[in-house]
């Protein structure tokens, strides 16, 4: 993997994007689109808010926010149920043990979200889903990450409404910090991983991947433990004209791991590896052709960028791969379908006969 670090910090907000028609209606046809008792705009009509603060009582972006008393047993009560739509497809009957422990509001970032806190009463387990503004974008990172990943989401979204399960790992600044040399973890699978997860971001472009906009999954093996790395914020999905944007290995909050990486990766591992990613990319793509044709198909219609950030993305993407095709996409759901299809030529160049990918999209 290349070290090279580029400061891409002075990125410009992004403006949420509203949910066209054609975008609603994928949505309806896979059961994203659900009716919800409560919406992002019901929970702003909070009264007070207490700041929260961590367990070292440290304060964090998040302050619990405070409703009116008399609406409370009401308002709780829908945000359990739409636990329920989320876990168990409205199953009310299952979830009764649950309770609403509180709510949580963060103003910071694009999608200034709502955390809510569930709780099982036999057991004080507890889970957290998110409510925040649907944004066009957003959405098909979170389909897109669905499709293309070895990971699966939940998410419904209603109106303006959009809400995601919550995702659970170490976050990447805290896992720089504090875990990095764990012994219990090999190194070289922490850097197999990363070179994975910079291609899976840089394909279906997803951008802004720095630390703490993803988590690491540790899970115990009989041999020291796997690592995962899932992306854990889609706000910047398709949207940058800069390729390096894209590819999580130039942003300088990642520089460490960069580092760590190449100490202890062979070049000629790091490219396995990144070939390994790329023929299961184009295999999930292969297996969720229809449904992945159909959200490319609506992709491709939305503007989800200025044309001038898709051009120079084209540009940049063009070069990169050395492929003309580029030139002729006016959309970022074009280069992302693209994208595909250049992976799908490389892997077909190398293996002959191996895969049988159509790009129906």
């Amino acid at each position: 993997m290349n070290a090279a670090e580029d400061n891409l910090a002075g990125t410009t907000r992004k403006p949420s994007l509203p949910v066209s028609e054609g975008l609603r209606g994928y949505l309806k046809r896979y059961k994203r689109e659900r009716t919800l008792p409560v919406t992002y705009e019901r929970l702003r009509d909070f009264q007070e808010v207490v700041p929260l603060t961590d367990r070292e009582g440290q304060p964090t972006l998040w302050d619990t926010v405070i409703y009116r008393y008399d609406e409370m047993g009401e308002l709780y009560e829908g945000l359990k149920r739409i636990y329920a739509l989320l876990k168990v497809d409205g199953d009310f009957s299952v979830v009764q043990h649950l309770y609403v422990d509180r709510v949580d509001y963060c103003s910071f970032g694009n999608s200034t979200p709502f955390r809510v806190r569930v709780v099982n009463a036999y057991n004080d387990n507890q889970d957290y889903f998110y409510v925040k503004q649907a944004d066009a974008s957003r959405i098909y990172g979170l389909e897109l990450e669905h499709l293309l990943s070895p990971n699966r989401l939940n998410y419904l979204t209603h109106g303006h409404t959009l809400v995601e399960e919550h995702i659970a790992g170490i976050p990447g600044d805290v896992f720089i910090k504090k875990w990095m040399q764990y012994p219990e973890l090999r190194p070289v699978r922490v850097a197999k991983e990363l070179v994975k997860f910079n291609e899976r971001c840089f394909v279906r472009l997803l951008g802004d991947m720095r630390a703490y906009n993803f988590v690491f999954v540790i899970t115990p093996d009989f041999e020291a433990a796997q690592v995962r790395i899932r992306a854990m914020d889609f706000d910047q999905q398709s949207y940058n004209g800069r390729k390096n944007f894209y590819l999580p290995q130039f942003f300088k909050e990642n520089a460490p791991l960069v580092h760590y990486c190449n100490k202890h990766l062979h070049a000629q591992t790091a490219l396995q590896y990144q070939r390994e990613e790329q023929t299961l990319i184009v295999q999930r793509a292969e297996l969720a052709r229809a449904r992945l044709g159909s959200l490319l198909v609506e992709m491709s219609a939305d503007q989800l960028a200025p044309i001038a950030k898709v051009h120079t993305l084209r540009a940049s993407l063009a070069e990169h791969f050395q492929r003309d095709e580029y030139l002729s996409c006016e959309s970022m759901g074009a280069l992302v379908r693209q994208n595909l299809v250049t992976l799908r030529d490389v892997i077909a160049q190398h293996n002959p006969g191996s895969l049988n990918f159509e790009n129906r999209a």
